[in-house]
């Protein structure tokens, strides 16, 4: 049967180039913001950082100040690389019994045996603590240059703006209504009048407001973002997690604590490649790019056999990663996060994944605070006994997978959202880099296939003959046109620094209409 979308015409997005700074993310507007930042005389910590929390308020139902996150940072003079750990813990006092296994599969990101009434998936009982706030401001304190209030501030004008109304706005907030209305908080601030915010038909920019969300981040900036976890706002947000029912206690905010730890480093090829270890997926890219290397590419441009390769590595190194790590399969459900990624004038970079996790995360707006609060628990496996299952005070496993590559020809920062769609899009956006020398704007018009840990290979309707015939022969698949929504592909945004001309590129996912790359001002 045929689709109804034209299959004749191709999007392009040009990659940005200037000797100063670039910021990449998956909204125009967060970008902007970080390259102010910049102009203003910030490192690229200081402009990660106001560029996230802006994130929060222009796309809040991909992640914010209720979720978490892990970051990369590269000193461009020294070349050392830092991690910060931020991602979310369950709840000291959260009770396995809670979350009783019936019969049939979860019906979102993954495929878990189902949970009673889905409580590990939307609800008070899907929050885990937030680490998001805590690790940023890390960050700030050991490699910032800026106070962290004045990177606050422009993320607080954004969100008394509201909420700018396009059809991108409408089309999300619409794929999660069904969810939104079942909690009055959330369906107040999303769901006007009962219904999907559209654009006015006069083409006039309207916005939907985002009430107490504000007046949180004015608190962040004059208690301090510790003041999330002890302060006057750790007293509200925790009386705002009781009336609406979630675990989570004062307690349980007053110990989290995020974390610096060493990256995971490793060589490919005549490239070393950093990446975040432990329970993130630094470890399945490392294995992926490991199997890799056994190849040779050949040619100028990836072939069939370039892309058998892809295929077979990532199959390979997700069959480990299933089998050790308590990892599953995708589920039919939407990713929330978001990604972006800063080189400064010096040359220092970096690589920030944060989310929510599902879209809309738990779907719960706390009523005081108006913070959209992440469904982190649905990261844990809940059948008992496994590597990955859910336990009070524990840290889930993830697919967040931001890297940095260096060879002796360019530096690299990439990463994605997605969930397990992650992966692939780094691994083979690497390669087209490193192994095949393309420039940014190439890499990332390169169509891909992307291979999530089950059988089927899911093969982009824009690759060239023979490929997705050489892989029908080799592996079950089809064909998928990339698209807005929904979307089997993952979203990488990057930038680049080429070390033989000193010039800096970046650019983002050319399927996404927010995601792009925005170079420092000239006059900063």
């Amino acid at each position: 049967m045929h689709g109804a979308f034209a299959t004749n015409q191709r999007l392009t997005k040009h990659a940005v180039c200037t000797k100063r700074g670039v910021v990449s993310a998956q909204n125009r507007k967060a970008a902007a913001v970080g390259a102010d930042i910049l102009a203003e005389g910030g490192n690229a910590i200081d402009a990660a950082i106001a560029a996230s929390l802006a994130l929060g308020a222009c796309e809040p139902w991909m992640s914010g100040l209720g979720g978490g996150g892990v970051l990369l940072h590269l000193d461009g003079e020294t070349g050392r690389v830092t991690a910060f750990d931020f991602g979310m813990i369950a709840s000291r006092q959260l009770d396995t019994a809670d979350y009783p296994v019936i019969d049939g599969r979860a019906n979102d990101l993954f495929p878990w045996a189902a949970v009673k009434d889905d409580c590990n998936v939307s609800g008070p009982l899907s929050m885990a603590v937030p680490g998001y706030l805590d690790g940023i401001a890390l960050a700030c304190d050991r490699l910032g240059t800026m106070p962290f209030a004045s990177l606050v501030r422009p993320a607080i004008a954004l969100a008394v703006q509201g909420l700018e109304i396009d059809w991108f706005t409408s089309l999300l907030v619409t794929t999660a209504a069904q969810d939104l209305r079942r909690f009055p908080t959330s369906a107040a601030r999303f769901l006007p009048g009962g219904l999907p915010p559209v654009p006015a038909a006069s083409g006039e920019t309207s916005f939907l407001g985002l009430d107490r969300l504000p007046d949180t981040l004015q608190m962040i900036a004059s208690e301090g973002p510790r003041g999330f976890y002890e302060g006057e706002l750790a007293t509200m947000l925790a009386r705002d997690l009781a009336a609406v029912g979630s675990p989570i206690s004062a307690d349980d905010l007053a110990r989290y604590r995020a974390r610096t730890v060493e990256p995971l480093t490793f060589s490919y090829g005549d490239a070393m490649v950093h990446a975040m270890p432990g329970l993130y997926a630094g470890s399945t890219l490392q294995h992926a790019l490991s199997l890799m290397a056994e190849h040779r590419f050949d040619g100028d441009w990836p072939n069939e056999n370039a892309f058998l390769t892809y295929v077979a590595s990532l199959k390979q190194a997700y069959a480990t990663r299933l089998a050790t790590m308590g990892d599953t399969g995708d589920g039919p459900g939407r990713s929330c996060t978001s990604h972006l990624t800063v080189v400064d004038a010096k040359g220092d970079m970096v690589c920030l994944t944060q989310t929510l996790l599902s879209l809309f995360g738990s779907r719960v707006v706390l009523p005081e605070t108006g913070i959209l609060m992440n469904n982190g628990i649905m990261w844990f496996d809940p059948e008992p006994g496994r590597p990955n299952s859910i336990a009070a005070g524990k840290r889930p496993l993830s697919n967040m997978c931001p890297a940095i590559a260096e060879n002796e020809a360019v530096r690299l920062a990439i990463g994605a959202s997605g969930g397990r769609r992650i992966l692939p899009a780094v691994t083979q956006i690497l390669s087209f880099v490193l192994d095949y020398h393309m420039s940014l704007e190439e890499a990332f018009a390169q169509p891909r296939v992307d291979v999530s840990g089950d059988d089927l290979v899911t093969v982009s309707a824009d690759l060239w003959s023979p490929i997705p015939e050489t892989l029908a022969a080799h592996h079950p698949t089809r064909i998928v046109q990339a698209r807005v929504y929904p979307n089997s592909y993952a979203c990488p945004v990057a930038v680049l620094r080429d070390k033989v001309d000193n010039h800096h590129y970046g650019t983002a996912e050319v399927i996404n209409p927010w995601a792009d790359a925005v170079p420092e001002p000239a006059n900063g």
